[in-house]
């Protein structure tokens, strides 16, 4: 999947973006206090991005 997919995704889940790292970016959940961070990659494996949801606390991802 697309990072930019994944990173609309959490937005739209109330997620915010804390910082931007080297290579990672950090998103904080306020509603679930939980934090989590999204590789710096172009694509990102399924795995992944359900393991982030999962960390933040948040609905699953659906694939298209």
């Amino acid at each position: 999947m697309k990072r930019k997919d994944l990173i609309k995704h959490l937005l739209e889940c109330g997620c915010i973006l804390e910082r931007e790292g080297k290579k990672h970016t950090l998103f904080f959940n306020p509603g679930a206090n939980k934090s989590a961070t999204v590789p710096r990659h172009k694509e990102i494996n399924t795995f992944t991005a359900r393991g982030i949801c999962r960390d933040l606390d948040i609905r699953i991802i659906e694939l298209k």
